[in-house]
């Protein structure tokens, strides 16, 4: 469970959302650590070949059809995700990945300036 700002966020809810947007192949939703709210949705998507999806489609997706605060605020494009030797997604990984996604983004936004 993902606990944003006092909201209780279950990530197989969203999971099976994003599910039924075209062109999502697979979806894992984590908790990213936040400072103001505890923590953040985040989304791990593996788009369907030959698909041109971008991080903002799939906010602007969700904007419009599920709450706000389970909106995910940070989408990493990926092509597979981190597994354990009998299959199992590992979802602690995709949380450090997430965090060392995000300090690269802000490096290059540094970077830019």
């Amino acid at each position: 469970m993902i606990i944003r700002g006092g909201e209780n966020i279950y990530p197989r809810e969203i999971e099976e959302f994003l599910h039924t947007m075209d062109g999502v192949k697979d979806v894992q939703v984590v908790g990213i650590p936040d400072e103001k709210y505890g923590e953040l949705v985040g989304a791990f998507i593996i788009k369907e070949e030959n698909v041109d999806l971008k991080e903002e489609d799939i906010r602007d997706y969700a904007l419009s059809k599920i709450a706000r605060y389970k909106v995910p605020k940070h989408v990493f494009l990926v092509e597979e995700f981190p597994l354990t030797a009998s299959g199992k997604v590992q979802k602690f990984k995709l949380k450090e990945l997430s965090l060392e996604l995000l300090e690269q983004k802000k490096a290059e936004e540094e970077d830019l300036t």
